[in-house]
């Protein structure tokens, strides 16, 4: 283990006496003498060798000691970290960055339970507008990139940047059509007409007018909506003065806007910096990290994060979040503010300044405005906590009430439902859904081609699904509380004699939930009821005076659906695009999935003119004139065209 060994991996260590091995039965307390006073990196394994946590250290031997306190140590996650260590590694490195850089691979990699975790590796979405194209667009990214272009953001949510592009086409109403190059038009669009877009498509105004539009846009979300204040209302004025009356008016109204959309803004500070604000709230065993979006003053918004088992004092555990958070493109504000002075702080500060490429400032402010922000993202976390907290005890609840209602021998902490979709026993697909603590839990989500059934027969499909569940994933079929059917009686009974031939019905608890119509007396249904269908019961089991309970298997039920018919559209639109593209010379399937990308159905690609198709990377105007007279000719009066199986569909990711 050389001084910046970085090809070193955990594999690679076994338990010698330099690297804190477990021979000789020295204790791991004893063996803290023979760390040397160097910077490096810790490893602390089990008894089956696997990392339980990664940390790194100015000072390999004092970091260490400080572990063994003693049974005094008030930290709970270090008594237990310490009673389930078997061994304890280091390896050393030249400078503390090059172990905070090692640390944080490692921890990518080999996800220990009792370091920093981040399930939200999502990147959030933020503003784009490029100034040099002649009419630029203001456009929703996720990826912020070195292109020269102007970025703004992040916002913590799609939904967010969706409403403030709403807002903004009101007030700086640049063009909405996507690509990069304008394409002309003899008359706008309506966009034109509800004044969200200046119609340069149709000449209704000039170059000179849009950049002059791109330009006020660009001061207002650098937080100068002053200057853009003043300029407006010099053109109001002027524009009166020459006795345009319409356009001062166009001018008045902007101003107007203006003024209602900053008195919905939450300014926070005076500053006029982009900073992120981190605070943490523990309660017991039990860690809350909260972030706060300050951009130019505004409080745009903010993100949490629940830490279960994290292990370490506040200055470790917030260097290794903002390790990971800050990695792999995440857009790094102007200022950090954090809880406490890091002992690494000008480890990191140098880190994110390289990444950033532009001087970033960690600040553990303990006055003014600063302070007043980390005081707001700490109580942000505690009440983030609490609510967690609530939501828990209440689904554990309707669990237990769960449990009771349906007899079942243990709570349902993990639930699963099936269910099938297709049109005439065409593309059947079966879908699978986890519920973990009566939430979604889509890393365990799972679908299914239906390949031995070719007639709708829906039992039969589902029989199929469960039987490769079952043979196929026996490990995960048996971790599951309860297992819920889309269907009645003759699904439940296909799929318990089929539990029954595979000898697993014992394993699972099994269950059906149906919609049906109820009838009273042979007379006319008195309305549709859900009913629940179980193994050895005649009759169904209503949940009506269990509205909440009832309302849990079907949010189940419907998220199944869901999931099952956007795989299904996914597959249909596939065969319908791919039939009809594939006949077409020229298009092979590097082309054909161009056009996909650029063209939601074929029913947009048809309707699509020369120039819009040529506009994709790789079409010729030659061939975007052949795909234009091909798709002409093959139009068809069947299901492509006209009928519900051939409409335009959107996919949701990850479907």
């Amino acid at each position: 283990m050389g001084d910046g060994n970085q090809q070193w991996t955990p594999e690679e260590s076994g338990p010698t006496p330099e690297a804190g091995g477990a021979a000789g039965g020295v204790s791991l307390q004893e063996r803290t003498a023979l760390f040397p006073h160097l910077p490096g990196v810790y490893l602390f394994r089990d008894l089956d060798r696997n990392i339980l946590y990664v940390g790194k250290a100015r000072d390999l031997r004092k970091r260490i000691a400080s572990y063994f306190k003693g049974p005094s140590d008030p930290n709970v996650k270090t008594r237990v970290l310490l009673s389930r260590a078997a061994d304890l590694e280091y390896v050393v490195t030249s400078t503390e960055k090059e172990a905070l850089l090692l640390e944080s691979s490692l921890i990518k990699k080999h996800r220990p339970r009792y370091n920093v975790l981040l399930r939200d590796d999502k990147t959030y979405p933020s503003l784009r507008i490029d100034p040099r194209e002649p009419f630029p667009r203001l456009d929703m990214v996720r990826r912020i990139q070195r292109d020269g272009a102007l970025y703004f953001g992040p916002y913590p949510s799609g939904n967010a940047v969706r409403e403030n592009l709403r807002l903004l086409s009101q007030l700086f109403p640049l063009r909405l059509c996507k690509g990069k190059k304008l394409m002309p038009r003899e008359r706008p669009c309506l966009n034109h007409s509800l004044g969200r877009c200046l119609g340069v498509c149709a000449g209704k105004a000039t170059q000179e007018e849009y950049s002059r539009v791109v330009e006020e846009l660009i001061l207002f979300l650098q937080g100068k909506s002053d200057v853009l204040e003043r300029e407006l209302q010099k053109r109001m004025t002027e524009a009166a003065t020459d006795l345009e009356y319409e356009r001062a008016a166009f001018y008045r109204d902007r101003i107007r806007t203006l003024r209602s959309m900053l008195e919905k803004q939450n300014v926070v500070s005076d500053k006029s910096l982009n900073q992120d604000v981190i605070g943490i709230h523990r309660e017991g065993e039990v860690t809350e990290l909260a972030v706060l979006f300050v951009r130019k003053g505004v409080l745009v918004g903010q993100r949490s994060f629940d830490l279960p088992d994290v292990q370490g004092d506040l200055d470790d555990l917030t260097t290794s979040f903002i390790q990971q958070y800050y990695a792999e493109g995440r857009y790094i504000p102007d200022e950090v503010l954090v809880p406490l002075e890091l002992e690494s702080q000008a480890v990191v500060e140098e880190h994110l300044t390289e990444l950033k490429g532009k001087r970033v400032h960690l600040w553990p402010a303990k006055r003014g405005d600063r302070r007043h922000l980390l005081d707001l993202a700490s109580k942000n976390a505690r009440e983030r906590q609490a609510s967690r907290k609530r939501r828990h005890e209440r689904d554990e609840a309707l669990l237990e009430s769960l449990q009771r209602v349906l007899k079942l021998p243990r709570l349902p902490h993990r639930m699963a439902c099936i269910d099938i979709s297709n049109i005439q026993g065409q593309h059947a697909v079966g879908a699978l859904v986890v519920f973990t603590s009566g939430r979604p839990d889509k890393e365990w989500y799972r679908h299914y081609r239906i390949e031995e059934t070719r007639e709708p027969d829906d039992p039969a499909m589902m029989r199929e699904v469960v039987r490769r569940l079952v043979r196929n994933d026996p490990d995960f079929f048996r971790s599951l509380d309860l297992l819920v059917l889309d269907g009645g009686k003759s699904q439940l009974s296909t799929i318990f004699q089929l539990l029954k031939t595979e000898s697993v019905e014992d394993q699972v608890p099994l269950m059906a939930l149906a919609k049906e119509r109820e009838v009273d007396r042979g007379e006319a249904g008195r309305g549709l009821y859900e009913k629940i269908h179980v193994p050895g019961r005649k009759n169904p089991i209503f949940l009506s005076r269990f509205p909440d309970l009832l309302h849990l298997l079907q949010r189940l039920r419907d998220e199944t659906h869901r999931f099952a018919i956007s795989f299904y559209q996914s597959l249909h639109r596939a065969e319908l695009v791919s039939s009809v593209l594939d006949t077409i010379p020229g298009v092979g399937a590097r082309r054909r999935q161009l056009l996909l990308q650029h063209f939601p159905s074929v029913d947009s690609l048809r309707a699509a003119d020369v120039e819009a198709i040529e506009g994709v990377p790789g079409i010729s105007r030659e061939l975007a004139l052949r795909i234009v007279e091909h798709l002409g000719e093959s139009t068809p009066g069947g299901v492509e065209e006209g009928s519900e199986e051939g409409s335009a569909t959107v996919l949701h990711p990850g479907t």
